[in-house]
């Protein structure tokens, strides 16, 4: 779990409604019509923007900003050195018999000991790394939406309060509470932008940065170890991956 995500709403929720009760009632800044503006627009939006077998996968991917386990490019090189070892000392068929959990790694190392050219092990490889962009992209983009939509929406709920209140100007006491309610769409819109669609877009993009540092490094490292090459030159070629203070780190500790 990502705790980070969830410690970041909290204290963007402590935020807004200490400040609303500091100031204020909080119950004056609920208002139904205002978040079925900015709710219903925004869902009817993303469903004329997007199919459904886009949409069906949306959760899941929304839900890797919380339930992630962090890629550790360190340890993965680790592993790829411990599998370049086994293939020094029995033979690269070896490798379809080691237990490895990641999916990935694993149909690396299957294609290795299958003996496949370089060139066509690279290839299966980054057609792997291109679908799985492809879909965090297409996550990542309807996000974009999402942050977009919702000020739009407020904008576009706050303008028909404003239209009901020019109505009703014959009644100057109701103007005030007017005003008020037709701000609430904007505010709405924004606090969904800002603390949902544009944190968690950020979030998913990082995840996914992340995630294919790591297929990098497992195609690099299965291409040596295809290649015969020294686990130990293998290690050291997989490090330029990392960065300098992780690199620096590592020399050290050898």
């Amino acid at each position: 779990m990502d705790i980070s995500t969830i410690i970041g709403f909290v204290f963007c929720t402590i935020a807004i409604v200490g400040s609303i009760l500091a100031g204020g009632d909080l119950l004056l800044f609920f208002d139904v019509p205002s978040m079925i503006v900015v709710g219903g627009g925004v869902i009817g939006a993303t469903c004329i923007k997007w199919p459904v077998e886009i949409l069906k996968g949306l959760v899941a991917v929304i839900m890797k900003s919380v339930f992630f386990t962090p890629v550790d490019p360190k340890m993965t090189i680790e592993e790829i050195v411990k599998l370049a070892e086994t293939a020094r000392r029995e033979s690269v068929f070896a490798l379809e018999k080691v237990p490895i959990d990641d999916i990935f790694l694993k149909k690396a190392m299957n294609l290795a000991a299958d003996n496949r050219p370089p060139e066509v092990l690279q290839s299966i490889l980054q057609l792997e790394i291109d679908s799985m962009e492809m879909r965090h992209k297409k996550g990542v983009d309807v996000l974009d939406g999402f942050g977009a939509d919702g000020p739009a929406f407020g904008m576009i709920g706050t303008l028909i309060g404003l239209i009901i209140m020019l109505k009703n100007l014959s009644d100057p006491s109701s103007i005030g509470p007017a005003m008020a309610i037709a701000l609430l769409t904007t505010f709405y819109g924004s606090v969904f932008a800002n603390i949902f669609a544009y944190p968690v877009r950020n979030k998913i993009k990082q995840r996914s940065t992340d995630e294919i540092l790591k297929m990098n490094i497992i195609v690099a490292g299965t291409l040596g170890i295809v290649a015969g090459e020294n686990p130990r030159l293998i290690k050291e070629k997989l490090n330029s991956f990392l960065p300098p203070f992780l690199r620096e780190e590592e020399e050290f500790s050898e």
